[in-house]
């Protein structure tokens, strides 16, 4: 493998992905990358694990969100591993996966059918119950070797910090949006019921306690339909 030459496209991938203007946008960019770089690298994902539930982001081929339904329909799998482990992995590679059904005797042999070969993973990130990893599929056995695993690392630490600054950024944009939506619906408030600010914001928190939905939906009300009744 011609390491200057993956530093440099690795330097390159770095402020593209800081560049991608959402979250969505960054991700497929993460895992089409990691198809061109890595070799061996048939196909790739990002998975999150919440608890049993596994949600597939970004797949570049059907083979990926077809082995992560099959983790979650067979309750095991290198994810679910990986999520649950107490030292906390942050790489998993698996060189052949024919050779791993006394391990996971349900998901291997039907993966295998699935047409994967052989598997690594990354971990992206882990908040609260919620695990996020960055897989990487080959449909031949032993085709990820150390450099490539190394590849892969590599270029999963880059993906780890673009996607936490892209989900950061995404997050403050929807708490911008909802405090400008909050105002507005409280300034309908006022000007029809000649309330104070206050007074104004104290009916928009009453009634989404009393009726259980949550501020920014009752704001959202208040400014499509102009009143709360």
């Amino acid at each position: 493998m011609d390491w200057r030459r993956f530093a440099e496209q690795m330097a390159s991938l770095a402020r593209d992905l800081l560049a991608q203007d959402s979250v969505d946008a960054t991700m497929r960019r993460i895992t089409s990358s990691a198809t061109e770089l890595v070799d061996g690298c048939d196909a790739a994902g990002i998975l999150v694990l919440h608890d049993t539930q596994v949600k597939t982001l970004a797949a570049t081929d059907r083979l990926v969100v077809d082995s992560d339904r099959l983790q979650q329909r067979m309750g095991e799998g290198p994810c679910f591993d990986a999520a649950h482990s107490s030292q906390g992995e942050r790489v998993f590679r698996i060189a052949d996966l024919t050779a791993e059904q006394q391990r996971w005797p349900a998901y291997a042999p039907q993966a295998h059918r699935l047409g994967v070969g052989s598997m690594m993973g990354f971990l992206l990130f882990t908040e609260e119950e919620d695990f996020g990893a960055l897989n990487l599929y080959s449909r031949k056995p032993g085709a990820f070797t150390e450099p490539s695993e190394l590849a892969g690392w590599l270029l999963a630490s880059h993906a780890a910090v673009a996607f936490s600054a892209a989900r950061t950024h995404a997050q403050l944009e929807q708490a911008l949006a909802t405090r400008h939506t909050i105002g507005e619906a409280m300034g309908i408030i006022m000007g029809s019921h000649r309330l104070t600010e206050e007074e104004a914001f104290n009916v928009l928190r009453r009634y989404s306690q009393a009726n259980n939905i949550k501020l920014r939906e009752v704001a959202r009300r208040v400014c499509h339909e102009g009143t709360l009744s």
